[in-house]
């Protein structure tokens, strides 16, 4: 058996493991729901106009978002901003949480980067 002949299996088997690794990071990526981005990107129009430019730049910057935090990251820090808002005892507990901060803090450091790629 020539080179060439040996070197088919391996290029094959490397060829079938990098499109599984790059599948698995796409769905990783693409962990959002549709409607969570909707949301979103309807969200960042909402505040930076209502223009075939903003819909770019808000779905730019939803993307970069979803990359640098998970979803479920993502909702956590989401609930802590609104539940920080209510009054009372309730609402404490959210602005004061360690965890509710953090995440909060993750997300609007995945926004400040999501800004400067996209805005």
């Amino acid at each position: 058996m020539n080179l060439a002949g040996q070197l088919r299996p391996i290029v094959a088997a490397l060829a079938m493991w990098a499109a599984t690794t790059c599948a698995a990071r796409a769905e990783e990526a693409n962990d959002y729901p549709t409607s969570a981005r909707a949301e979103y990107v309807y969200g960042c129009m909402k505040a930076n106009g209502e223009s075939r430019q903003s819909i770019e730049q808000c779905s730019c910057s939803i993307d970069v978002v979803a990359s640098i935090v998970s979803y479920e990251r993502y909702i956590t820090a989401e609930t802590a901003l609104s539940m920080a808002q209510v009054r009372g005892n309730l609402g404490v507990q959210f602005r004061t949480s360690e965890q509710a901060n953090t995440a909060v803090n993750d997300l609007r450091r995945a926004q400040a980067e999501a800004e400067v790629r996209c805005f």
